[in-house]
């Protein structure tokens, strides 16, 4: 049975949207839609990035921890 699942592949690593259901062990083949332009300084925060009342203080920056999500499918 063939299935189609979304995904996004990055730094070697394609990552799916969903588990396929009854693949134990499977051939694939990956077909690349429109490339994704990724501007390395759109991942920082900074300082009233977000709109509302209660925008970002300096204090944000210094209790801000990144954690990087290695989770494997």
């Amino acid at each position: 049975m063939l299935q189609s699942i979304a995904g996004t592949y990055e730094n070697g690593t394609v990552q799916l949207t969903e588990i396929p259901l009854n693949v134990r062990s499977s051939k694939v083949i990956v077909t690349f839609l429109d490339s994704i332009e990724v501007n390395p300084m759109s991942r920082f925060i900074t300082l009233g990035m977000f709109s509302g009342k209660n925008q970002s203080t300096p204090e944000d920056f210094t209790s801000a921890e990144f954690h990087e999500n290695n989770e494997k499918l």
